[in-house]
């Protein structure tokens, strides 16, 4: 986690390529930490609550992979502005993305992957928003469909077909509405704990609005978070106890967040948000810099759905192959290029190419 802590201090999130999105109902009442026999899981978060509903045959989603996934389908959702998202070309390539290891094996990563990713596919989420003036709810697909044709026995062999999910509308129209912007280094870095992941995203979207300080008390936090510890005294002092502790691992590697213990809870001060708001603007090499956008405006430049897809990792090396530049506007010199030339056989391989081509013409001298 330090040496993690160390990298991101020294590149943001947005210059390393390193933006992700979580949903953001997701981040104030959350999933299971741990296996459980029971079909519904609920959580509690002020006057927000969310239920989750698994399918009779499979069970619940629960410990860090959903977690890692549910960034992942969001950060895509958020990307393309499309809710039929492709799942990378290989198993192995695809866990690769979302910093697991292709183990086989009852107790290896595959195994448990595929596992989550059925649970999770096959859920349905409820939310509901309560007080004295207003009463709604909604009742969230989180997957329309899927298809998925990897070979656990063979996670680097090539399928014929694509591996695809489809988000359910609702859904979709959730995270792409309001998601809550996240360091996927932060999360790869704390895949082992997720109470820690769940810390981290919630203290990044609470953060990004907090004006004032406020203490939220502990017996909320567990309401919120404890999906493991008893509702007694008890439980409460054992939930404190490593909440406090993955805390510190959050706060290795976001220091910003201006967070402490108080009396009766866990005091939140006003902090600079760990993923920044705006984009860094462009060095002065550039011809026409483009103006700092909202992070929160649609990613891709590009919108026409016939051209090639680009994976999630293809855009982090193409901010390697031209440090600095705006990689969605080279982006779109790109597919204005390759409409003219037709479509290359390796469109990932070959925008990088571009990325670097250009950065050496025009900004790397």
């Amino acid at each position: 986690i330090i040496r993690e802590s160390l990298a991101i201090e020294a590149q943001e999130a947005q210059e390393a390529g390193a933006v992700g999105f979580m949903a953001r109902a997701l981040t104030q009442a959350t999933m299971p930490h741990r296996k459980s026999l029971d079909p519904v899981f609920s959580r509690k978060n002020g006057s927000f609550s969310l239920a989750m509903i698994a399918h009779p045959d499979i069970g619940l989603p629960y410990g860090s992979i959903p977690r890692l996934l549910l960034s992942w389908m969001t950060t895509e959702a958020v990307r393309t502005k499309s809710p039929l998202l492709e799942l990378g070309p290989t198993l192995s390539a695809f866990m690769e993305e979302l910093g697991l290891a292709n183990r086989g094996g009852i107790r290896g990563d595959i195994t448990r992957f595929r596992n989550q990713t059925m649970r999770l596919f096959c859920s349905t989420v409820s939310c509901r928003y309560e007080d004295k003036k207003l009463d709604a709810g909604a009742n969230l697909s989180i997957v329309e469909k899927y298809s998925l044709w990897w070979n656990p026995k063979t996670p680097d062999q090539m399928p014929l077909w694509k591996s695809t999910v489809t988000l359910g509308n609702s859904f979709f129209n959730e995270i792409v509405d309001r998601p809550v912007p996240v360091d996927m280094r932060a999360l790869k870095a704390l895949k082992r704990s997720p109470l820690a992941l769940d810390i981290y995203c919630w203290l990044t979207y609470r953060l990004s609005y907090l004006r004032k300080p406020s203490e939220v008390p502990w017996p909320a936090l567990q309401m919120q978070f404890g999906a493991d510890y008893a509702r007694n005294a008890h439980g409460l002092r054992n939930f404190k106890m490593k909440f406090l502790h993955q805390l510190r691992s959050v706060h290795v590697l976001y220091p910003e967040a201006n967070v402490e213990e108080g009396e009766k809870g866990l005091l939140l001060k006003p902090s600079k948000p760990h993923v920044a708001t705006r984009k860094p603007p462009a060095l002065p090499f550039l011809k026409n810099p483009p103006e700092p956008e909202p992070l929160l405006l649609p990613l891709p430049i590009y919108e026409d759905h016939d051209g090639p897809h680009l994976r999630t990792a293809t855009y982090e090396m193409a901010k390697e192959a031209a440090p600095r530049w705006d990689v969605y506007d080279l982006e779109r010199q790109w597919r204005e290029w390759i409409a003219k030339k037709g479509i290359p056989k390796k469109p990932d391989a070959a925008f990088i190419a571009f990325c670097r081509n250009k950065y050496a013409r025009e900004g790397g001298r």
